[in-house]
């Protein structure tokens, strides 16, 4: 007997006296996901486990089995583990690429993370401002950075109470002293579940694609005591420099070089102060909401140093 099979057996006898699970659909589940999504078998069998609990009408701890836990996304914290989250959509993002159903921001008490449902996840769609129960999704981790996946085994039921969502945002203000390489208009990896900035072509996962333009600003703001790295996504990026991403690719295609881009930007916007706000993950501040600054006084500038040398 193989291992799917044993899987299959133990499932079917598990649910035996609650549901219909012939061993045989089962292990054709199993299958399916191990061999066409690549989910190790032993996240295949919790996913399926959740799926029988669900039909079952059943508690997970009824029947615990290696099944989804129950997470805070605030204590997520490891990539590839599959977790029940009951979270409020925060916001929806116009998504970058044609395998992306939906993505953008869901939120609960400990706060917010990313998340996104892909073409093939199939999966209800998510309204705005609606909370829900997520059975069966999976963490995902990149530069520090986390976030959740739907997919085909995920479960939405929609929550008579509303979440109440955490105010996690950090507020940083001081001068924009450098933009960093990879700023202005950047291509993106195309593949499922991908972001990351092509170097020259190439994205450090998947090789040699044809990459998704995409605007962003990756800065470096000093407070006078210590500097922060933030990020500036396509719309905050719009609103900081008043470039869109069309008149961006237009200006590139005139120059013949994107790097005109970012060097505009970098003219624009360096030694400017700003006060920033918004989630921080990993290294990077992600600028949400921000206000330009007047330059300190002299007389302002002189008390900051005080207090530095203070510390």
């Amino acid at each position: 007997m193989t291992e799917l099979q044993t899987h299959a057996e133990e499932l079917s006898e598990q649910f035996s006296d609650h549901v219909d699970a012939d061993p045989d659909e089962i292990e054709e589940r199993l299958r399916n996901l191990v061999e066409e999504y690549r989910i190790p078998v032993e996240e295949a069998r919790r996913s399926v486990t959740n799926s029988y609990l669900d039909e079952a009408g059943m508690d997970r701890d009824q029947i615990r089995a290696g099944g989804s836990e129950r997470a805070l996304v605030g204590d997520i914290a490891s990539d590839g583990e599959w977790v029940d989250l009951q979270v409020k959509l925060v916001d929806l993002w116009e998504p970058r690429s044609e395998s992306v159903a939906q993505v953008g921001l869901v939120g609960d008490e400990s706060g917010t993370t990313r998340f996104v449902a892909f073409e093939t996840s199939d999966v209800e769609e998510l309204e705005e401002g609606v909370s829900y129960a997520l059975g069966n999704v999976v963490t995902d981790e990149y530069q520090g950075n986390y976030s959740v996946k739907l997919n085909r085994t995920t479960t939405v039921n929609r929550l008579d109470d509303e979440v109440e969502v955490g105010d996690d945002a950090d507020e940083v203000t001081g001068a924009l002293v450098d933009i960093q390489s990879g700023s202005g208009l950047v291509k993106r990896c195309p593949e499922e579940d991908c972001t990351r900035v092509l170097q020259n072509g190439r994205c450090s996962e998947h090789g040699q694609v044809d990459g998704e333009f995409d605007l962003r600003i990756n800065g470096v703001l000093d407070d006078g005591m210590e500097v922060h790295e933030i990020i500036f996504d396509r719309e905050a990026t719009e609103d900081l420099t008043g470039t869109t991403l069309s008149a961006a690719k237009q200006m590139a295609k005139d120059a013949l070089d994107t790097a005109v881009v970012g060097d505009e930007m970098h003219a624009q916007i360096v030694g400017r102060y700003y006060r920033v706000q918004g989630p921080t993950l990993g290294q990077y501040l992600l600028v949400d909401e921000f206000e330009e600054l007047g330059a300190p006084s002299a007389d302002d500038a002189e008390a900051a140093l005080v207090e530095a040398r203070s510390i």
